[in-house]
């Protein structure tokens, strides 16, 4: 593994995870208990090259009909009914909220990218929560969603002089056997979400999804440690990834084993319905290539 995830507290959250990586991360660990001898002799902080370091906001998509029938009753998974499920109004209600804390915050006005799963509630989450206002006809910027995609009473949004979008396959929820996460293709897609960059996905139909077999727990987070690692390589140094729950839980699983329970509680706790958690990715094996902007090399006077 690659990458460390820190809060911005800056408390470290090394990651030791023993999932398969193209190189194995040695741990640093930062908030193992320490006699209280030691403690001004062992900081308990973590320090990295500011260059090093990525902000990370992570969202778990509003509320999704499949998420209200599937507490109803677990079999509702199966139904073909939720194909691709979209947001509930509570959900688009859940958004509304969101919207206001990122603009209240300011950090809609500082992320250099969106990320989102390649689901239409996804999608849907991103587009409400970090897009532009209405959509108005004959301004020259394709919107972001078209006005009422995916069943909803919702206007269309507006992508003028907002961040890029971009959809990933690899941060979607589980795969396999329920519908509600089998994705509807990319041609759809880009007719409902124009303005949404869907050139990573490989085929327009979903391949990935198969039936019968459920993604395991530790493939799903193998593939979230892959994904941390290519966040890495990204030029962008604050990121908004709009994902699922699962994917969540046990991609940040693999982070802050070293660390006091309470701490790995913080990172890895399941997301409620549109949650924000911000963290700090750090490259500790210079897998990224960004040069330091602020350091200043030191001349001698002439």
């Amino acid at each position: 593994m690659n990458s460390t995830l820190l809060f911005p507290h800056s408390i470290s959250i090394s990651s030791v995870s023993h999932l398969p990586s193209p190189r194995t991360l040695s741990p640093r660990c930062c908030c193992n208990s320490i006699p209280s001898q030691d403690m001004e002799a062992k900081p308990s902080q973590g320090l990295y090259p500011l260059h090093r370091c990525k902000t990370i906001h992570l969202v778990r998509h509003a509320q999704g009909v499949h998420n209200v029938e599937g507490e109803k009753n677990h079999d509702a998974y199966f139904s073909e009914d939720l194909f691709d499920a979209h947001l509930t109004p509570l959900g688009w209600q859940q958004v509304d909220n969101l919207r206001k804390h990122v603009k209240a915050s300011g950090i809609s006005n500082r992320i250099e990218l969106v990320v989102v799963s390649s689901l239409l509630r996804t999608l849907q989450t991103a587009v409400g929560t970090f897009g532009g206002e209405g959509y108005i006809d004959g301004v020259d910027a394709p919107p972001l969603m078209k006005a009422g995609a995916g069943g909803s009473d919702r206007p269309a949004i507006s992508s003028l002089n907002r961040t890029p979008f971009i959809a990933v396959e690899s941060c979607r929820e589980h795969l396999g056997v329920h519908p509600c996460d089998r994705r509807s293709s990319i041609t759809k897609y880009s007719e409902l979400f124009p303005a949404v960059d869907f050139s990573l996905a490989k085929t327009d139909e979903d391949v990935l999804w198969k039936p019968d077999i459920r993604e395991e727990d530790k493939d799903i987070a193998a593939r979230g440690v892959k994904f941390m690692n290519w966040l890495s390589t990204r030029k962008e140094k604050e990121i908004a990834v709009v994902t699922h729950s699962g994917f969540l839980y046990h991609t940040l699983n693999s982070f802050g084993n070293d660390c006091v329970p309470s701490v790995k509680s913080e990172i890895s706790s399941h997301f409620a319905n549109c949650e924000l958690r911000s963290v700090v990715l750090v490259d500790k094996c210079m897998i990224g290539s960004d040069p330091p902007v602020t350091n200043y090399p030191g001349r001698s006077s002439e």
